[in-house]
């Protein structure tokens, strides 16, 4: 039997979690919430010691993203699967278009053509590793795209389509790329997230800073008499949240994590310092790759490269599925691809959380085992 392998302790990252969601939660912040598990935790989420919480998540989400005038930062229960099917229910009229290139992309468009209320959605489709883009087509009301895709490591800039009739909605999914990848909100009417990414928290919430033209036309839809299951019904979500509270109990825990993540983000610097730290942890794997013998970036397209999530493939005879496991017996963990993409790679989440010096250890770590396989 051969002797697994032992990565030194001293190329190891001081944290080894690189996950692309759930992602790494930083020891300060359950430090935080363990201090106040026993007044907080278990409460009444209609309270005042609640609704602060949810209140602090709400003003730390729009101090983050400098909140243009009128958006709002409208908090529900679900994730982003639930927030795909709320818009699908709440935000398009009649006819979507979509960019997709990639799983998470797809499950949006799907919804919509799934939906029978609506009809068939435009989609342009662009294979793993590229990117799809919008364009301007009469009788859709409503655009929507990725700003990064999870799934693959491509990211798009926000920008609203060009030609597009007045009054359609952009909506962008900020999944994975909010929180480390620059955006102004004006370019995008619903810019959508979960707290699992970059916001260093659990699951379960969908956070969407919606511009006045889009709560409008929520409003509009509700009053047009479409059913809308309860728990999709994005103006409840709209009014809840300006109460700040959810219309279902919330995972406190996650609220509370997340509250702590942006405002350790937002005494950092905000948005500018955390873009700048997930470029350097993109820096630091990207030029590796580039310079590896084993190892290259799975986008090519350097303007594509995500500094959110990086995917890396490696050549044929060298596997990626072995050297994950081996950093994963090394307590360095979730760097396995995307399942579905079916690519000889590895992902690594590049959030702000994750310290740049990490990243280069990983490297260092991917070199070693590499050189005893």
């Amino acid at each position: 039997m051969t002797d697994p392998i032992r990565i030194p302790d001293d190329l190891k990252p001081v944290d080894g979690r690189f996950g692309s969601g759930p992602s790494k939660v930083r020891p300060e912040g359950v430090d935080a919430l363990a201090r106040v598990s026993r007044t907080l935790l278990g409460t009444s989420h209609r309270q005042q010691a609640v609704k602060r919480q949810v209140a602090r998540l709400r003003n730390g989400i729009g101090e983050f993203f400098s909140l243009p005038e009128g958006y709002e930062v409208v908090i529900s229960n679900g994730g982003t699967s639930a927030f795909w099917e709320t818009a699908t229910f709440g935000l398009i009229r009649d006819k979507a278009q979509f960019a997709e290139f990639g799983e998470f992309g797809a499950k949006f468009a799907k919804a919509v053509a799934d939906a029978p209320f609506l009809a068939e959605p435009t989609v342009h489709r662009a294979p793993g590793g590229s990117a799809a883009y919008l364009s301007a087509e009469p009788g859709v009301d409503a655009y929507a795209s990725v700003h990064n895709e999870t799934s693959t490591g491509v990211a798009v800039p926000v920008k609203r389509v060009a030609g597009a009739d007045p009054g359609a909605l952009l909506l962008t999914d900020a999944t994975s790329g909010g929180g480390s990848l620059d955006v102004d909100l004006t370019e995008t009417d619903v810019y959508y997230l979960a707290p699992q990414k970059a916001f260093g928290s659990d699951g379960g919430l969908w956070i969407a800073l919606m511009s006045p033209a889009a709560i409008e036309r929520a409003h509009e839809i509700k009053a047009s008499g479409r059913y809308i299951p309860q728990f999709l019904d994005l103006v409840t979500a709209v009014e809840q949240s300006r109460l700040d509270q959810t219309y279902n109990t919330p995972a406190l825990a996650t609220v509370f994590l997340a509250a702590e993540q942006i405002d350790w983000m937002n005494a950092q610097g905000g948005l500018g310092w955390a873009t700048k730290r997930s470029a350097e942890s993109a820096a630091a794997i990207y030029g590796w790759a580039d310079r590896s013998d084993v190892a290259s970036p799975f986008v090519t397209d350097p303007a594509l490269r995500s500094q959110a999530v990086a995917t890396i493939d490696f050549v044929e005879g060298v596997d990626a599925a072995t050297i994950a496991k081996v950093l994963r017996a090394n307590g360095i963990v979730d760097t396995e691809p995307y399942r579905k993409l079916g690519r000889n790679q590895l992902r690594v989440a590049l959030y702000p959380t994750v310290d740049p010096a990490d990243v280069e250890a990983l490297t260092r770590c991917i070199d070693f085992v590499v050189s005893r396989l």
